[in-house]
């Protein structure tokens, strides 16, 4: 059993302080068994919105929702987007007798909805995978390979693994997206889906692979969106600095999982995925969704200009303007890109986040810095 205190924490808190918690993420990324810390599934507080003995009791919500005391879980909330008024009307008695802790596997539309209706009551937490830190640095290789769903994570063999990866693909694109509206057929979506594997760790530009798929660039950037509301890639957005040089105005797309990125690439091995030409955009993703995870910015862009100057991660958090670069290398060395990105941007810190052993000094302000570090603590970038 892999302990998620941190993650458990936040929920703690975030309930302490908050009407409404929404603990958001993809599905199967372990919403639910967090929850079931806080409440158990057979008490009458706890609603399992794909049961239909919890879909009964929920036909007159205000009724069943009224009496009851303490907490309250709601999961699967996006089957029923109509309780959010309800919880809203009910998130406002005062005294308050209740707080609400509701699951999702959010969609642009669910997040719509909840921000309008439970505006200034409402606090959101989103989960992803497991993270490094909650796995050890120990086992990068496997975490790196089968990425952090947690029953790829935790399957008995990689072929056990690669056979879930593929039925939760399915699940997603037969199953969860019509629910959310989606009326394209589930195969172009999965064509679309593995085109964006190779765009992994690029520039985006819908022009490309709306011609490969023979659709116009509004629909691919409609599939895309999609995707990205489910969770399933991360669009990172570029930082325009005011300067005197033509800035990438594009985003950036990076698969959020690297496991499912693994498994539409082909990947089946350690030695398939060292061997593999997209090796290193994979290595760099995955740096990105750990980097993220373990600061948890205010803010997250890539930098870019047309004269080669890149930055990978641009990170703002309380008030700190941080630097991050991912080198797969033995030991990365000060770039003249990297000197440009310093000075430009007049950031406080440059990160090199590299698979070696051991920390060192790359001039002033710039350092190296292990993957295994991300495993140690949630803010180990900030605090070096």
């Amino acid at each position: 059993m892999i302990q998620r205190k941190a993650v458990s924490a936040a929920i703690r808190t975030a309930l302490e302080r908050s009407r409404v918690v929404a603990l958001v993420g993809p599905r199967q990324c372990g919403k639910t068994t967090l929850a079931r810390q806080f409440l158990s599934p057979q008490s009458l507080n706890y609603f399992d919105l794909e049961d239909p003995v919890s879909l009964t009791r929920l036909e007159e919500p205000v009724t069943a929702l009224s009496d009851l005391r303490g907490l309250v879980v709601i999961d699967e909330i996006q089957r029923r987007p109509e309780l959010f008024p309800v919880l809203r009307v009910l998130a406002d008695r005062d005294p308050l007798p209740a707080r609400f802790l509701i699951l999702g596997s959010a969609s642009p539309e669910l997040m719509r909805i909840s921000s309008e209706s439970l505006a200034g009551r409402i606090e959101t937490i989103t989960l992803g995978g497991f993270s490094l830190a909650e796995v050890g640095a120990e086992s990068v290789a496997q975490h790196w390979l089968r990425g952090g769903f947690p029953l790829s994570y935790l399957a008995d063999s990689e072929s056990d693994s690669l056979a879930w990866r593929k039925n939760f693909i399915q699940t997603i694109l037969e199953r969860d997206l019509p629910q959310f509206g989606v009326r394209f057929p589930s195969a172009t979506l999965l064509r679309f889906w593995t085109l964006l594997a190779h765009y992994h760790g690029q520039v985006w530009n819908a022009a490309e692979p709306s011609r490969a798929l023979g659709v116009g660039e509004p629909t691919a950037r409609r599939y895309l969106d999609i995707l990205e509301g489910v969770f399933m890639v991360r669009v990172l957005q570029p930082w325009h600095a005011n300067l005197k040089k033509r800035q990438v105005k594009s985003p950036k797309l990076y698969f959020r999982d690297s496991g499912l990125l693994h498994h539409l690439l082909g990947i089946r091995s350690e030695v398939d995925l060292h061997t593999h030409p997209r090796s290193g955009a994979s290595w760099e993703g995955y740096v990105v969704e750990e980097v993220l995870k373990s600061v948890a910015p205010d803010e997250a862009y890539f930098w870019a200009t047309h004269n080669g100057a890149e930055l990978d991660l641009l990170l703002f958090k309380e008030g700190r303007k941080l630097g991050v670069e991912c080198k797969r290398v033995d030991a990365p060395r000060l770039t003249p890109s990297m000197r440009i990105a310093l000075q430009d941007l007049q950031l406080d810190r440059l990160l090199v986040i590299y698979p070696g052993l051991h920390p060192y000094s790359l001039g002033e302000n710039v350092q190296a810095i292990p993957l295994a570090s991300l495993a140690e603590s949630s803010t180990v970038l900030f605090d070096r």
